[in-house]
């Protein structure tokens, strides 16, 4: 008895159902970690995470990536993967709203309008790429809507996801950026450097959506995460990044 006993504790759906694997957008990468942090304490379950663009990572589950979870950075992805009978539609939960940041590593560089943009004093412009990211995708419509596409076209360097565009801007490589406001909010105020929040009539809202994946709804932990990040503790973290919450709606302040 004590055999049959150990053996099911050691089985790989006990395993499964103590150890996530979750794909998470690379522009909710600060929040995620501590949001998995969290959990972790609070439950015992480990969390791992895989991050990146929202295209990729679609790319990756659609040829049997064993992700457990999908956090994307928009609406679109997560619809699709239902469609495709690879993702869970009663799961499917709109996480947070992302803004973007016109933002420098210099302080005082950009100002509260964004004027530097029509300027010359910037070597080059940071977006992520409009066809893999959906941070990149609003960053385009943003230059479009200020008549700013073919100005700046020559300067732009383009990262593969929102993480390797911060980076750009971060190191120096790039004076300016389009970056998610999340990478650059450090207690609810900007950390270093200068920024601009363009208006969101600028760009489609960034809502993004989170889906559990085909196969893993009936894992006991992932049910749990899935309770715990519609939960005020959760939104709490990630409104403190910049984002607005599914019970903030309609709701475009930022501190």
């Amino acid at each position: 008895m004590r055999a049959l006993l150990l053996l099911w504790l050691l089985s790989p759906t006990m395993t499964r159902a103590d150890e996530l694997i979750i794909a998470v957008a690379s522009n909710f990468t600060a929040p995620m970690r501590d949001i998995a942090k969290q959990f972790e304490q609070d439950s015992g379950h480990k969390v791992t995470l895989a991050f990146g663009s929202s295209g990729k990572i679609f790319a990756q589950i659609s040829h049997g990536a064993p992700y457990q979870a999908f956090f994307s950075a928009d609406q679109a992805k997560p619809a699709q993967l239902i469609e495709r009978k690879l993702a869970d539609a009663d799961s499917r939960y709109t996480y947070a709203e992302g803004k973007l940041a016109l933002w420098s590593i210099k302080p005082g560089f950009v100002g509260a309008d964004g004027e530097v943009l029509k300027g010359n004093e910037y070597n080059k412009l940071a977006l992520a790429n409009p066809k893999l990211a959906p941070y990149g995708a609003a960053a385009l419509e943003v230059l479009q809507h200020l008549e700013l596409e073919e100005l700046t076209r020559a300067r732009w360097v383009q990262g593969e996801n929102i993480s390797q565009t911060y980076q750009f801007v971060a190191s120096g490589n790039a004076d300016l950026g389009l970056v998610a406001l999340s990478q650059i909010l450090k207690q609810g105020h900007i950390a270093e450097g200068s920024a601009w929040i363009p208006p969101s009539k600028l760009y489609k809202p960034i809502r993004q959506d989170a889906v559990i994946l085909k196969g893993a709804a009936g894992i006991p932990a992932l049910q749990e995460f899935w309770r715990f990040i519609q939960s005020p503790e959760v939104h709490a973290i990630i409104r403190a990044y910049g984002y607005s919450t599914p019970s903030q709606a309609g709701d475009e302040h930022v501190e």
